[in-house]
């Protein structure tokens, strides 16, 4: 599993890239389709055609880092976007199962707790 802040958001191209693509390349995508700001930190996923292979380009502090992931067999299965949409957005926890394989188009989101706060009004 992917242990990344909370701050820390994914996100993952719905069209295809050329995987030749390297750091600018992959950082000028960022901006032109995903409309995303590549110096974030954030982590931005990126996908060839064929599906077999995966790029994450991230902004380390002082640098890009570029993780490659290619399966020798089968495709990675990514969320469907909605209509229009250029990106989708995911958790950790969902692109570690992504990228071990795993489809999850099954998969059911279970309701999380959420913090609420409650002001009380009455000085008792």
């Amino acid at each position: 599993m992917l242990m990344l802040p909370p701050s820390v958001r994914i996100y993952l191209a719905t069209e295809p890239v050329d995987c030749r693509k390297s750091f600018d390349g992959l950082a000028a995508m960022t901006r032109s389709v995903l409309r995303q700001d590549p110096l974030s930190g954030h982590l931005f996923v990126f996908c060839n055609r064929r599906r077999d292979q995966v790029r994450i380009l991230v902004w380390d502090r002082n640098g890009y880092a570029l993780w490659s992931k290619r399966l020798e067999r089968g495709v990675f299965r990514l969320p469907e976007p909605r209509a229009g949409d250029s990106h989708v957005e995911v958790e950790s926890g969902e692109l570690g199962l992504i990228l071990d394989g795993l489809d999850l188009t099954g998969a059911k989101r279970r309701r999380r707790w959420e913090d609420t706060v409650e002001v009380r009004t009455d000085c008792r």
